[in-house]
């Protein structure tokens, strides 16, 4: 059982930023990948960063240039900074990995509880 813990995030005006974080513990023997989704009301959940264990990055076009995606393998948190928020960018974000509990244990997904980001005025 792999556990997620979000903090950071928060009410924000058009323009600002933001950094949220997400640290993952329990049995974990190798994290293939972290990333941030989002879902606002009525939409779907979307991807907006994701981090492999290699490094490499991809985004939202909606997000790039504006969010940036980091991780810290040894201390198994991943970051999502946020900069020049937009009120589009208002859903709750969910930290995920992809990771394995042992060395024969299947690749499984999890998710953080979520955090709320509401960019208004």
């Amino acid at each position: 059982q792999v556990q997620l813990m979000e903090s950071g995030g928060g009410l924000v005006q058009p323009g600002g930023s933001l950094r949220l974080s997400c640290a993952a513990s329990g049995s974990i023997f190798r994290v293939n990948a972290m990333g941030w989704y989002r879902q606002a009301p009525g939409k779907q959940r979307e991807l907006v960063a994701r981090i492999g264990g290699g490094g490499s990055t991809n985004y939202a076009d909606s997000v790039k240039g504006r969010f940036t995606i980091s991780n810290d393998n040894a201390k198994n948190t991943v970051d999502l900074q946020m900069n020049n928020l937009k009120p589009e960018d208002t859903a709750v974000y969910y930290c995920q990995t992809e990771s394995r509990a042992g060395p024969l244990a299947p690749m499984r997904n999890y998710w953080g509880q979520g955090t709320q980001v509401t960019v208004s005025l």
